[in-house]
């Protein structure tokens, strides 16, 4: 064991934050999500490496405050509308991932010997699939608002509720167990003070929030520590009445979720949550011992290949069932195929409680390392994995996939000219206009909100993702004459290779003997875009100036087709 001696508490945590990021940087070359770098921080800087956390009661302070900060967050995400926006779908979907990830997941640990209680917290454990990590690598793929990438919000929302209603459980379980840790009081007393929490919050929403809310938010900045300050109290609160500090956190967001600044101060904390989580992960790290994981190798490896293999399975059997491709299926389940910040709070908890021992932490903190990093290369290469895998997911799709009826032909060989890829305010406004000379289109898009406000102005669309090759070879390219992409640049891995340069591709091999116009919005990628068989290449921005440099110059400004509005929603699509 090397060990490195640090002067003061302070010194301590800056050489943490170094280790941090020097540590986190290298995660971000290897496309690790934070997470998996700040555990590592933690093991090395812990009593197995270097051995520099001395200042325990300093980082725990940290931690818990983090903790708070991240469940607050969890609960102004808890709008009380939410619950009836939830689609069936992604209702049956994710209880039913639940439900069965619980149900195996207790299987596979009492066949290891765990024990019941320990099995049972393990299983609840590995039903968090992280939304952090979740929602980042949709973003970066710009799928957040494909079909897929939609359920799997809503399996995350599902999941959020779950984590409300373990941990108000666990603590409900657990009064009285910790002894003096809890604040002690008999089961009913901590029952009636969470009670009376509950009706503070209630009356804190229906007279207070909005109001209070719109005068701090005339300074941007209380509003921020206001926010800060009824995580704190919350927790505080709900710790001395012995619901404990993830309850009241909870509670203090929930406070807050209906009010219209809720996405302004979730915003403005985010940052906030990152850093505090770091010392969370630090502390959890820190406290593995390297040399007792030995005997949970074995354990953490079968519970990483359920999550990883079992929970995709679960996903692309359910929502097969329900009627959705099995395309579908498999890219939405891959979202669930690791764990979350969750699982480890929440057996944290239970060692806290003194339901578990400490090793149990250790396996799940070691299942969800090995996730969380497998996962994060499946998410990436999701694409991928469907070509190889393919072949054999035939028997996850229901014949005619009810849930997915546009996809079905309605528009097949319907003498469109044109096919648009990619509905949004560009394309939209291509579709109309060819639309009012007479023209046949058809547009194409994987945004559910784009196909239903193309339907609304009454123009003919398809659902689909343009880097799906059996979806591309469905259309009716053989009756086009134009096929006019204005999707963004889309990695489809870790190469350079996007989405236009794909469709490409696949409407090339798929027959299509028309011409191919696809937007740009970087002079660079021109030429690569005519190399890779474009016949044109449309530049809003610079088209846009060259009309307007013409009216200004007194050139004859033709009759406009009026656009109607498109909401910030439908922007932000």
């Amino acid at each position: 064991m090397m060990e490195v001696i640090v002067q003061s508490p302070f010194a301590e945590i800056a050489a943490l934050l170094v280790m941090a990021a020097v540590i986190g940087f290298f995660g971000i070359i290897l496309r690790q999500p934070l997470i998996v770098s700040f555990i590592a921080v933690g093991l090395i800087a812990g009593p197995s490496a270097l051995d520099v956390v001395r200042s325990d009661e300093q980082i725990s302070l940290l931690s818990e405050l983090g903790i708070a900060v991240l469940l607050f967050l969890v609960g102004i995400k808890l709008d009380v509308k939410l619950i009836r926006s939830l689609g069936a779908v992604s209702l049956l979907t994710g209880l039913g991932q639940v439900a069965f990830t619980s149900i195996f997941g207790y299987l596979i640990g009492l066949a290891l010997g765990l024990g019941a209680v320990t099995s049972l917290y393990v299983a609840v454990a590995l039903t968090f699939s992280s939304t952090i990590i979740i929602v980042k690598l949709l973003s970066d793929k710009r799928e957040i608002d494909s079909l897929h990438g939609q359920i799997a919000l809503g399996f995350l929302i599902v999941q959020d509720l779950v984590v409300v209603l373990a941990m108000i459980a666990l603590s409900a379980i657990g009064i009285g167990a910790a002894g003096d840790g809890h604040g002690g009081g008999s089961v009913t007393m901590v029952l009636g003070s969470g009670l009376a929490m509950v009706a503070v919050v209630i009356l804190f929403v229906r007279y207070v929030a909005n109001p209070l809310t719109e005068r701090l938010a005339h300074a941007p900045e209380l509003l921020v520590i206001f926010a800060i300050a009824m995580a704190a109290m919350f927790a505080a609160a709900g710790d001395i009445v012995g619901l404990g500090k993830e309850v009241g956190g909870l509670l203090a967001g929930v406070a807050l979720a209906s009010t219209p600044y809720r996405e302004t101060i979730a915003a403005r904390l985010a940052p906030l949550r990152d850093f505090l989580l770091l010392f969370f992960f630090i502390a959890l790290g820190s406290a593995l011992d390297l040399s007792l994981l030995g005997a949970h190798v074995t354990g953490a490896i079968i519970f990483s290949l359920f999550v990883l293999i079992g929970n995709p399975l679960i996903v692309l059997v359910i929502m097969g069932a329900l009627g959705y491709r099995k395309r579908t299926g498999f890219l939405a389940g891959l979202t669930v195929a690791q764990i979350s910040e969750f699982s480890l709070i929440f057996v944290a908890m239970g060692v806290s409680l003194g339901h578990v021992q400490e090793d149990a932490l250790g396996l799940v903190t070691m299942v969800g390392l090995v996730t969380i990093a497998a996962s994060t290369y499946m998410i990436t290469y999701s694409h991928q994995l469907y070509a190889v895998f393919e072949r054999f997911l035939g028997v996850f799709e229901r014949k005619g996939t009810p849930r997915e009826p546009s996809e079905t032909g309605a528009h097949r060989n319907d003498g469109h000219k044109v096919l648009v890829f990619g509905l949004g305010r560009f394309g939209t406004a291509i579709g109309l206009r060819l639309q009012k000379r007479g023209i046949k289109v058809l547009g194409v898009d994987f945004n559910p909100m784009a196909i239903r406000r193309w339907r609304e102005l009454g123009l003919e669309t398809e659902f689909g993702d343009a880097s799906d090759p059996e979806f591309v070879a469905e259309l009716p390219l053989p009756y086009a004459e134009w096929i006019v992409s204005t999707v963004p640049i889309h990695p489809t891995g870790l190469s350079h290779e996007d989405t236009r340069t794909t469709l490409i591709q696949l409407t090339r091999t798929s027959g299509f003997r028309g011409r191919i116009a696809v937007a740009s919005h970087h002079p660079r990628d021109t030429e690569e875009l005519f190399a890779s068989g474009a016949d044109l290449v449309l530049e809003p921005f610079q088209d846009a100036a060259d009309r307007a440099v013409e009216l200004l110059c007194g050139a004859p400004e033709e009759e406009r087709t009026e656009i109607p509005s498109i909401t910030s929603e439908e922007q932000q699509a």
